[in-house]
């Protein structure tokens, strides 16, 4: 009998149990019936047809999947949809559009810091909220005096971008187009 109970228990975990999520994306809002166990990324991707963001190793290890939620930068990939109720969330394609770049898109084209482009939405949305990070006073691993604002420095930089991966090795690139935006700001 335990073997049925068990069997019969495995059945009904497979059924999906749906919920309507509503979050603002890319400055719409937007209201989902989703199954609980969708992530962010999978929303994005799958019912939003929002397919900037990457699903690359879909472990929270490379950081393709990367968007801002609430101003925060995220792999969305590690969190479910249902968890952002009422959250304000930006993907690559809320960024800039091709005849207006954001400043941080049209600093990557303007360093290649894309190469092959796979990892770059990802890239960008991480570059524009650790500009952000940096200038809110938010510390890092490598920020010398806690007490004092973190600089704009190729070691913040690299540091705080260390859980984006890039294959094609762009990553001084990379540094030196958020450096230029950093200093766009200053």
């Amino acid at each position: 009998m335990v073997g049925a109970t068990a069997t019969a228990a495995a059945t009904r975990t497979d059924e999906p149990v749906l919920a309507t999520v509503t979050f603002t994306v890319n400055g719409q809002r937007r209201e989902l019936e989703l199954d609980t166990r969708t992530s962010l990324l999978d929303a994005a991707r799958e019912h939003l047809h929002l397919t900037g963001s990457k699903k690359g190793c879909d472990h929270g290890q490379c950081g393709a999947c990367t968007m801002i939620v609430d101003g925060r930068r995220i792999n969305a990939c590690l969190t479910l949809a249902i968890m952002h109720q009422g959250a304000e969330i930006t993907t690559i394609e809320g960024l800039g559009q091709p005849d207006h770049l954001h400043p941080m898109q049209a600093a990557f084209v303007k360093h290649d810091g894309y190469q092959c482009g796979y990892c770059t939405p990802g890239q960008i949305c991480s570059g524009v909220a650790v500009l952000e990070e940096i200038k809110a006073g938010i510390p890092s691993h490598v920020t010398a005096d806690l007490e004092a604002t973190p600089q704009v420095t190729e070691a913040e930089i690299r540091e705080r971008m260390s859980g984006n991966i890039c294959r094609c090795g762009a990553y001084s690139n990379i540094v030196e187009a958020m450096t230029e935006v950093a200093g766009a700001r200053a």
